[in-house]
């Protein structure tokens, strides 16, 4: 059975599984989560004692009995060892001889050390264990792992759901069956809003998991019928029939400021809203990703924004994308201005972004750099010479702006 647990397991599930047990080993089985809940078990006899038959019918092991296996040590033989534990029986309980083995994620499902999941029990029935039932017992627990870890970590129909609901994972959805799924309105109006943890808008998945749990405790407590998705390192909430715009805003706000201030997180939120019915919903996703990408380094006061408000800073720097994207559209003519100021120990570059940013007030320029005007100028004649520009041309200007606004944006990208 080891040997085939990868085949068996595709193939069955737990109660087939406890079956299987019960006939290549001898005696009756059952499966248990690691709260000693049955998740499953064989067929019983006449010769299936009261602990059995309490622990079937009650879903659960007595308490008495699962004290005295405490005591025993056994639940921490369980968690210590992968190997088959021996419990002998005791007749002042009416409680025959088991084996026992306990079920652990595989290591290859999960790169962390195994944990336990729960455990496989074998009750002696009116004959001794087969020989080899400890081998079997050994490919069973392998086999349960795979089982149950599949079924822990395999998303529900209502998570699938959500994600296609956001666009993920799959083409567009139908409303009626979404609506339908997640109990929602299948029209009127809508915020979808958009959490990215950090500066650099994307979380790893373990961080993206834990924030995600947290935002839907406090979405439901915002509404009821909020639906939450943990997408690509960042969290998305759908709030159906909210009241207002500024009360989106403002909830919005506050959990930022609540998140930060309690538990140390940078948070950044977009929102789009209103979504006039479950249809726009993917496409305003589309819409708050595009602010998140945008504002990486987003001020205090910016973190909680609308495409509408950061449309010059959306397009900008989806301009600026573009242009790094492209080799061709990069001006080989800066590397010699950083040159210069590498090997001069100068700061060319900075009195020309000064500059600029001044909008090409030298005398604003130059005070913003604590230098005389006349320092400046000479400045910025070494700047033309080297990259054979004319700072009083407005195109040479724009595009050493652009071009300089793009070897910012550089280092923060990926």
């Amino acid at each position: 059975m080891a040997g085939d647990g990868e085949r068996i397991a595709a193939d069955i599930d737990l109660f087939e599984l406890a079956q299987l047990i019960a006939h290549h080993a001898g005696g009756m089985v059952s499966i248990e989560d690691p709260r000693s809940h049955v998740l499953a078990y064989s067929a019983s006899d006449e010769n299936a004692d009261p602990l059995r038959v309490r622990s079937i019918l009650g879903r659960e092991g007595p308490p008495e009995y699962l004290t005295l296996l405490r005591q025993w040590g056994v639940f921490d033989r369980l968690r210590e060892t992968g190997e088959v534990v021996d419990v002998p029986a005791h007749d002042e309980l009416n409680i025959k001889r088991r084996l026992v083995i306990g079920i652990r994620r595989p290591a290859d499902v999960d790169a962390r050390a195994p944990r336990v999941l729960g455990a496989i029990w074998l009750q002696q029935g009116d004959r001794p264990f087969e020989p080899d039932a400890a081998e079997i017992l050994r490919g069973a627990a392998a086999i349960a792992g795979r089982l149950i870890s599949r079924t822990l970590d395999a998303p529900t129909t209502a998570a699938l759901v959500t994600r296609r609901l956001f666009g993920a994972g799959g083409p567009a959805v139908d409303t009626a069956v979404v609506a339908d799924a997640l109990n929602l309105p299948p029209t009127g109006p809508a915020a979808v809003i958009g959490f990215a943890l950090g500066p650099g808008g994307q979380a790893s998945g373990a961080d993206a998991a834990a924030l995600g749990s947290a935002l839907r405790l406090h979405a439901s407590s915002f509404r009821g019928d909020s639906v939450t998705a943990t997408i690509g390192g960042r969290v998305y909430v759908l709030l159906p029939g909210y009241r207002s715009a500024q009360a989106v805003t403002a909830w919005t706000r506050q959990l930022i400021e609540q998140f930060e201030n309690r538990r140390s997180l940078w948070l950044r939120a977009a929102i789009a809203c209103p979504v006039p019915d479950l249809g726009e919903v993917a496409a305003a996703r589309a819409e708050v990703d595009r602010v998140l990408d945008s504002t990486v380094t987003a001020a205090p006061g910016q973190r909680v924004t609308t495409l509408a408000e950061a449309r010059t800073a959306v397009l900008l720097g989806e301009v600026l994308d573009l242009v790094g994207s492209r080799a061709e559209l990069r001006d080989p003519r800066l590397r010699a201005l950083f040159d210069y100021d590498r090997k001069h120990s100068a700061n060319l570059r900075e009195s020309a972004e000064t500059y600029l940013r001044e909008h090409g007030d030298v005398r604003a320029a130059a005070a913003a750099l604590c230098v005389h005007p006349n320092t400046l100028r000479y400045r910025l004649r070494r700047v033309e010479d080297i990259l054979g520009m004319n700072l009083d041309d407005p195109a040479d200007r724009l595009l050493l702006e652009i071009q300089l606004a793009l070897h910012r944006r550089l280092p923060a990208r990926p």
